[in-house]
């Protein structure tokens, strides 16, 4: 990253277009004139445009100085970070039911785009993947490479799974299993569903006791507006979908004993904004302390500009002088 150490010897370079006009204006004046009856010798040879192009070559040189006495520097900076952050997993519901389009376009494209915001904005974490359906896989591991995290939830899909249903404590044990050997400070789960679990065979709760025991926090978050949602049932052969309008059955009980149990909290986004604001709640209520010592090394990088201006001049002043003869 370039910078300056004496930045106001910069404002000798407004000077710079004042010399310019004055030449080109002022500048013939103050040469010595000889009459010859005839100029055709004299007109349009490369002597007469050097000699024309000598000046401004000279403040070429001169702004390039002007450059150097500034000091240009490049800047290296390296952090070094102590402690540890926080292992935070995804554990995200791709149903079928996520294509209810309540929230625009629908409820998995918007949780996606949120959960890749969080995911940016947790800079020194570890953060890893679990999606469910009829069953569940881990689709990323515990990594600080962000961007392959949001890689992953960027391509996800109602398809992933050939078993349709909300096997909501095969996701959180899932999770559980990739959490429970970790020695982060603090270790996090944050659920997201739209669903009641109606697959898998653990039970939500003994997969939060489970999650307890190993003192990791589950936030549970219940995506869907109140009432009804329309959703994609089927498609015609010409690609026209046909929809239907489903009942929203979010199990809040369960997902609220499921973060009690285990000491966090559950919360209901029942639009793209206020599940934008629970990530941000979530992202308020895990911080972690951490000691970042940045060491700043600098490089000077005056050299090029001053080099060339001193070659500029030298050249100028040699053409001045043995190229380009002048009467007294």
């Amino acid at each position: 990253m370039p910078t300056f150490a004496q930045p106001y010897f910069l404002l000798l370079l407004l000077q710079l277009p004042v010399a310019g006009w004055w030449y080109w204006r002022n500048g013939r004046m103050r040469e010595v004139a000889l009459k010859f009856s005839d100029l055709r010798p004299w007109q349009a040879t490369w002597k007469t445009l050097l000699m024309q192009a000598l000046p401004y070559v000279r403040l070429f040189a001169f702004g390039l100085l002007i450059i150097a006495l500034a000091r240009p520097q490049d800047i290296f900076k390296k952090e070094e970070i102590k402690g540890e952050g926080i292992d935070i997993f995804l554990v995200m519901d791709v149903s079928n039911s996520m294509l209810a389009e309540d929230f625009s376009p629908n409820r998995l494209e918007v949780c996606k785009q949120v959960a890749e915001a969080f995911v940016e904005k947790r800079r020194y974490d570890r953060i890893g993947l679990t999606i469910f359906s009829g069953e569940a896989f881990t689709q990323c591991p515990i990594t600080t490479d962000h961007r392959v995290v949001m890689e992953f939830l960027s391509q996800l899909r109602t398809d992933l799974f050939e078993e349709q249903g909300t096997a909501i404590g095969m996701g959180l044990s899932s999770a559980v299993n990739r959490l429970k050997d970790s020695d982060a400070e603090s270790k996090v789960i944050v659920l997201l569903t739209d669903g009641d679990n109606n697959a898998g065979y653990i039970p939500p709760l003994t997969a939060a006791e489970l999650a307890k025991k190993y003192n990791i926090k589950v936030y549970t978050i219940g995506v869907g507006t109140d009432g009804y949602a329309k959703m994609p049932f089927m498609q015609r052969a010409n690609g026209e979908l046909i929809y239907r309008n489903v009942r929203v059955e979010i199990n809040e009980e369960l997902l609220t004993e499921i973060a009690d149990i285990t000491g966090a909290r559950y919360f209901r986004a029942v639009s793209e904004k206020v599940l934008a604001g629970v990530y941000e709640s979530i992202d308020q209520l895990e911080k972690t302390e951490i000691e970042i010592t940045t060491i700043t090394r600098t490089a000077e990088a005056f050299y090029p500009f001053a080099g060339v201006a001193l070659l500029l001049l030298l050249l100028e002043w040699l053409t001045h002088h043995l190229f380009i003869r002048r009467f007294p």
